[in-house]
């Protein structure tokens, strides 16, 4: 467990390297011809998965402080696999992106999950029937097997699921004989897509998005390109230091990208609506604590921003309203139910009805929290804690390892314990 005193916080921190554009860019690795390096590297529990994936589907895999070095295996058929199972852990990113990429092979792959990824639901990946992906779940469930080999053409898939399979989709099919279109119905995680094309054009490999009808039109006859690519600041785990700025002191967090194509970039705005003060350049972001007020912010597109939200809104005035909670129920956690469960403790009142979730501002109180082996639930509480009017106790805290491993010693770097 982890205890968090009522603190001030004051200081600079470099932002966590962003899993999801690190396990982009292993995935992109893997399908490149020639030897590509990963600058900046994450070995977040997440992105380790990502990495033995990776290799067990036959690249070679260098790992060291600074870089990731990878020699791709092109499209799966020239070299031997060491492994015909891939353990994504806890990673649904790892198990949705994954799969189409594993059924560019005509062998029989099976992909497995632990933790909370065993009651995530996957059935998605079976839209690879369409196209020859021979793909079977355990009644929407883990574990997955694959047996491709995959083959071009058209397919529509629902959106609402998120947006993790589609990206895996258009990155395996850019590398097929013939051109395919993936058309989307409510395409949810939008910011999200956009960064798996620009991880592929920086490969190499291009996808166009006609975004009016959310259509992806993907040439065919491509190869990925080895390449040097260096990983991206993490806005969402940087999300959470910047509301700790707005709530409790002032921050500077450096190795963020304000041009970023992350959907969590959104914290910005909402933390200038709330009236804290926010300063952003090419080198970093700043934050200081103001007057802060209630706000309303549709979170569909970057639900991860849920928690540090919940946390901010603890410490507005009024009554705040996040949309977008449907995107919740299969994470970690059921998310939303876990933060209205978890913030009552410290109480605050939150209430859902339908597709909404309104937080009612107020005194924070000291008390015994649980993670629910949920990093980002973990998170929250933490920084909520700040504002305590007593230390806020936090139990199975190490689940943070799978995001942002150091994001307690960072905090502890940073808090100014009143």
């Amino acid at each position: 467990m982890r205890v968090v005193q009522p603190s001030s916080v004051e200081g600079v921190i470099c932002a966590p390297p962003s899993k999801s554009s690190m396990i982009r860019a292993v995935a992109a690795s893997l399908l490149a011809y020639g030897t590509s390096e990963i600058e900046n590297p994450t070995y977040c529990d997440d992105a380790l998965a990502a990495i033995n994936i990776a290799s067990s589907l036959g690249a070679e895999v260098y790992r060291k402080e600074e870089k990731v070095v990878i020699k791709g295996n092109g499209n799966l058929l020239e070299r031997a696999f060491i492994d015909h199972t891939l353990d994504c852990n806890e990673s649904g990113l790892c198990l949705r992106m994954f799969t189409p990429i594993a059924a560019l092979s005509e062998e029989e792959i099976t992909l497995y999950g632990r933790g909370s990824l065993l009651l995530r639901p996957v059935g998605m990946v079976e839209k690879l029937n369409l196209l020859n992906g021979r793909c079977k779940t355990e009644n929407g469930y883990v574990p997955v097997k694959v047996k491709g080999r995959l083959k071009s053409g058209k397919i529509t898939i629902n959106g609402n699921e998120g947006s993790q399979f589609i990206s895996g989709l258009i990155m395996a099919l850019s590398v097929l004989e013939g051109d395919s279109i993936v058309k989307v119905d409510g395409l949810k995680s939008k910011p999200y897509v956009r960064l798996t094309l620009e991880t592929m054009d920086k490969f190499g490999v291009e996808a166009h998005w006609r975004q009016d009808i959310d259509e992806f039109f993907i040439p065919g006859r491509q190869r990925y390109k080895e390449t040097v690519f260096a990983v991206e600041g993490d806005w969402s785990g940087a999300a959470f230091f910047l509301v700790a700025g707005a709530i409790a002191g002032s921050i500077r967090i450096e190795g963020l990208d304000v041009t970023s194509s992350q959907g969590d970039r959104a914290i910005l705005d909402v933390l200038s609506t709330v009236g804290a003060s926010v300063e952003g350049s090419d080198r970093g972001v700043s934050v200081r604590k103001g007057e802060l007020k209630a706000f309303s912010f549709d979170a569909s597109d970057s639900p991860d921003l849920f928690p540090p939200l919940v946390a901010l809104a603890a410490n507005c005035e009024g009554t705040s309203i996040i949309y977008g909670v449907d995107r919740l129920k299969h994470k970690e956690s059921n998310r939303a139910i876990t933060l209205m469960y978890e913030f009552s403790k410290l109480g605050i009142d939150l209430e859902i009805s339908q597709n909404k979730m309104a937080i009612r501002g107020g005194a924070i109180k000291g008390g015994v929290v649980d993670s629910h082996n949920d990093h980002r639930i973990a998170m929250a509480c933490a920084i909520a804690g700040l504002n305590g009017r007593g230390p806020v106790t936090i139990h199975n805290h190490l689940c943070v390892a799978k995001s942002y491993p150091n994001f307690f010693e960072e905090l502890d770097r940073v808090r100014r314990v009143t």
